[in-house]
């Protein structure tokens, strides 16, 4: 599929998961070294990946549950010049 602009990309997905059922962030970004603009933009499940071990530290007052499961739905917008 192809898209005009990236935030076309990200609002498609955004759609996309809120018909689906579930919630989205935005994950890495990869910019071309000649001009700095965006080349590849990767919009993730909220439960893609691991955390870290919890934090243990005693001045951590509100803990968080840990809710990433490792989820592999995602989406990647490439950067193509015609």
């Amino acid at each position: 599929m192809k898209f005009d602009t990236l935030q076309q990309g990200i609002t498609f997905y955004e759609n996309y998961v809120r018909i689906s059922g579930f919630d989205a962030r935005l994950s890495s970004t990869k910019k071309r070294k000649s001009d700095g603009k965006i080349s590849l933009k990767y919009c993730v499940c909220n439960k893609e990946g691991f955390r870290e071990t919890p934090r243990l530290h005693a001045e951590c007052k509100n803990k968080r549950p840990i809710n990433r499961m490792g989820c592999k739905a995602r989406l990647a917008l490439k950067l193509i010049i015609d």
